[in-house]
């Protein structure tokens, strides 16, 4: 007899992972009313580590394969040691030639493999969005433009545009953050 109970008929799923970026409202230079944006530049700081992360485990996993093949090939004796008769091969000697070949076929790969990470990751990374506050100076800047004699509707937009979002360029965010640091050290 089969058994129709919750327990049995119930299946668990795993917690949904959340979403690396959000939609919000577009700006004035962007078509269609919204974007994708990162909720912070610290969330898009940790999504492009992990993207050059995992774009330079996997590519050092193949070079390690390679390196290998590399190694073995670079060391073993040439084919024609067997036709004339010479010594056998020393084997303790031919892995130590084969580590050395490896360490430094790997040491290059490491490197370049950073590189390549880097490369892949920054093309997508800084065209990305990132949600930021406006700036209160937006909101003052349009207060100031306003004529002394109009009504105080203006207030309540005011409060709005302080909290609401907007969102930039990642490229333009971490310029501005060069900048500023630059002048603190000055």
């Amino acid at each position: 007899m089969e058994e129709y109970s919750a327990s049995a008929t119930t299946v668990a799923f795993d917690r949904p992972i959340p979403l690396l970026r959000g939609p919000i409202p577009a700006g004035r230079s962007e078509p269609g009313q919204y974007v994708l944006a990162f909720r912070s530049l610290d969330s898009w700081a940790a999504a492009y580590k992990r993207c050059e992360a995992q774009i330079k485990e996997q590519c050092e996993e193949g070079a390690r394969i390679g390196c290998a093949v590399s190694a073995s090939n670079n060391c073993k004796p040439p084919w024609w040691r067997s036709f004339s008769g010479g010594a056998v091969v020393d084997m303790r000697e031919r892995e130590k030639c084969e580590e050395r070949e490896f360490k430094e076929c790997l040491g290059a790969a490491e490197v370049k493999c950073s590189g390549f990470a880097k490369e892949k990751c920054s093309g997508a990374f800084l065209d990305a969005r990132v949600a930021v506050e406006r700036e209160e100076v937006e909101g003052l800047v349009w207060l100031a433009s306003m004529p002394e004699g109009s009504s105080r509707w203006w207030l309540g937009s005011l409060v709005q545009a302080r909290g609401s979002k907007t969102n930039r360029r990642a490229r333009d965010l971490l310029l501005k953050n060069q900048r500023k640091q630059s002048r603190a050290t000055y």
